[in-house]
């Protein structure tokens, strides 16, 4: 079976990119999984040692951002039609980010990419159904077109996720955009802050919620030199009383469903 083992955020090898780089290492600098050089950094799944894909964010020679997956499949900048171009202000630099939530955030749930308006069926189907045929790929329970991978050891890949646990990070999504034109990246954190924190660390604009989430985390758009790509962070809200199913990647698995 093809493996999906690493997903690369591809960003040109310019002085820009090294800046956001830099900036990105900085916000995550104590996650201890995060570990950088100086054209990369790359965050492995802290639970087991077996487990793939990890994700990378490195310089590289390329024209424009991409998210490259080392099974063949490329997620490169598209714009979607119509005249009026619907994206997420972004009002906060990468490094105003990282300087306010300094030893606050604690872990990276998932980074993902979101398809523009736009995305036939056709597309969408054959970019989940490659990314679905070489890793644990499971359906969001709500049935939103929101499919997740999950870090899976060869064995769980083979057969499927029975171990709920802490650390199956970072996971990657996938999103089939209803609203946006552009192609957008997110970053979820987990931090240590609440909901009222989060709030006057990033008050609105700055800040925002998303119907229906707005109970799990805060979103923040950041500026960056890419006009045709939208960055954004999720900022989860500290847990109380435990490990949920969400963390663990329980829901997942038995209330979504694998794609096979």
């Amino acid at each position: 079976m093809n493996r999906l083992s690493e997903i690369t955020f591809r960003l040109p090898d310019t002085a820009a990119s090294r800046a956001f780089l830099d900036g990105l290492r900085l916000l995550l600098a104590d996650v201890p999984y995060a570990v950088g050089s100086v054209d990369r950094l790359t965050l492995t799944p802290p639970w087991s040692g077996e487990a793939r894909p990890v994700t990378t964010f490195a310089l590289a020679d390329v024209p424009a951002p991409e998210v490259a997956l080392d099974t063949g499949q490329v997620i490169g900048l598209v714009t979607g039609p119509g005249t009026d171009a619907v994206v997420l202000p972004a009002r906060v630099e990468l490094s105003d980010l990282a300087r306010r939530l300094a030893g606050r955030v604690r872990r990276v749930d998932h980074t993902g990419v979101n398809l523009p308006v736009g995305t036939s069926a056709e597309q969408w189907d054959d970019l989940v159904g490659a990314v679905a045929a070489a890793s644990a790929m499971y359906h969001y329970p709500d049935g939103e077109p929101w499919p997740f991978v999950l870090p899976a050891t060869p064995q769980e890949l083979a057969d499927d996720i029975r171990d709920f646990v802490v650390g199956r990070e970072p996971r990657f999504e996938l999103v089939r955009e209803q609203r946006l034109t552009q192609t957008s990246w997110q970053i979820a954190l987990w931090t240590d802050l609440t909901r009222d924190e989060l709030e006057v660390l990033f008050p609105d604009p700055e800040g925002m919620t998303f119907p229906g989430l707005a109970d799990i985390f805060r979103v923040v758009p950041v500026r960056h030199p890419w006009p045709d790509l939208g960055i954004r962070f999720d900022l989860c809200y500290r847990g109380e009383g435990g490990p949920s199913d969400w963390e663990t990647g329980e829901w997942l698995v038995t209330e979504g469903g694998r794609i096979r």
